[in-house]
């Protein structure tokens, strides 16, 4: 393929990836935009919405394992388009439920078909996108997480307002399934490499035995800890403590809080890779941001904690550290385990990072017993300083791993 082409391939592909990743967020976040209803018409205490806010995770982590050992021996354009379908159907039958225990099942269901996105993707990043791009790659994926909460929790309340917290889900899940026909397309398009041009992926023992993964694999934690308190708990938080309405709320917690959050992305994405065309490092590019990204946010954090009246400029302020180091989390992975482990690597890394979606549930345990969030803002920060720490310390450098069929 020409080099023309090659890059047409490329852009493609990370405006697909986008696009998979802003509905994948808008379907797992629509849950906590009508949290608030949810308390008010069925009576949920805050630890039972946080229950269900943490349940998707239940399910969500374990099966990265399988999902990423999947993704390296299996047609991986098929296998995320299968995903896509599972979890857009449940989204959109969840609408049908009438009580704790039915949310409960779809939100486990929903866990296990969104557990594709990450390997599937970070598999398809690493072969195909070259090291120069692949920061504003991760960077513009970004975009869709930051904007599908946005938007989601935006669009999400104003349907909830008006047609009752059912709509949001029916509305959403139909629309997600309409990504699969430009994917179809795509896919048609693409050479579907054998795997056998890049290699036997390395075993789980010898991948679990580099200090390099558990440095990522403790980072990833940490970051998901603290931005999954916010995304679950930032709605209810805005509309119970700082007194804001529906509207409000969708207003300020989705499209001005994440969309701050995409810009930085986008921003922290293109200016890395140009740092690293004019000469600087990747192990110092990369591990500057996502190290600065971290601090900064746990910072913010912490103020929201020890001055209330402070709390929205905190958010929004962390919101641009969030963004920073997004990106870096899986193009760290990307590079670290190379095209022929990528998928496997991001798997068990989303594996130990989504062991965080205790969080929610843990925070609505807190608010539960002091009546206030300064003790969840504080676990948060704590929790995101320590995952500074081991991108910066445990990862000894940035670079391609040698396996060991390979030294």
């Amino acid at each position: 393929m020409s080099e023309s082409g090659s890059r047409d391939r490329v852009a493609w592909l990370v405006v697909l990836m986008t696009a998979l990743l802003f509905v994948n967020y808008v379907d797992r976040g629509n849950l906590a935009t009508v949290g608030p209803l949810l308390v008010d018409q069925l009576g949920l205490s805050n630890a039972q919405l946080g229950l269900l806010l943490s349940a998707f995770y239940f399910t969500y982590a374990p099966a990265q394992l399988l999902t990423g050992w999947l993704c390296e021996r299996t047609d991986v354009y098929r296998l995320l388009a299968l995903a896509v379908a599972v979890w857009s159907l449940t989204t959109a039958a969840t609408a049908l439920t009438v009580g704790f225990t039915s949310l409960l099942v779809m939100r486990l269901l929903l866990g296990l078909g969104e557990s594709v996105v990450f390997p599937a993707s970070s598999r398809l990043f690493a072969q195909l996108v070259p090291e120069t791009r692949r920061g504003s790659a991760n960077g513009w994926m970004a975009i869709g997480l930051a904007i599908g909460p946005a938007l989601g929790t935006f669009a999400g309340a104003l349907l909830a307002g008006h047609f009752g917290w059912q709509a949001s889900f029916l509305v959403f899940g139909l629309l997600s399934l309409t990504w699969l026909w430009p994917w179809s397309r795509f896919t048609r398009t693409v050479p579907h490499a054998p795997r056998a041009s890049f290699g036997r992926p390395p075993s789980y023992r010898e991948m679990l035995g580099k200090r390099a993964a558990w440095g990522a694999f403790l980072g990833h934690f940490s970051s998901n800890y603290s931005f999954y308190f916010l995304i679950s708990w930032l709605p209810t938080y805005l509309v119970k403590v700082r007194g804001l309405s529906i509207s409000q709320m969708g207003l300020v917690g989705g499209l001005l809080f994440y969309s701050v959050v995409a810009a930085s992305s986008v921003a922290g994405g293109w200016y890395s890779d140009r740092m690293i065309v004019r000469g600087a490092s990747v192990n110092w590019v990369r591990k500057a941001f996502v190290v600065c990204g971290q601090l900064g946010c746990g910072i913010c954090l912490i103020v929201c904690a020890a001055l209330p009246s402070l709390a929205v400029g905190g958010l929004m302020l962390s919101a641009i550290f969030i963004g920073i180091a997004s990106g870096p989390v899986y193009n760290i992975a990307q590079t670290l385990a190379g095209p022929r482990a990528a998928g496997q690597w991001v798997g068990v890394q989303n594996f130990f990072g989504n062991l965080a979606g205790f969080a929610p549930y843990a925070t609505g345990v807190m608010v539960d017993r002091t009546g206030h969030y300064a003790l969840a803002f504080l676990v948060a920060g704590a929790v995101t300083f320590a995952g500074a720490a081991a991108w910066g310390w445990m990862i000894p450098k940035v670079e391609p791993l040698a396996w060991r069929d390979e030294r």
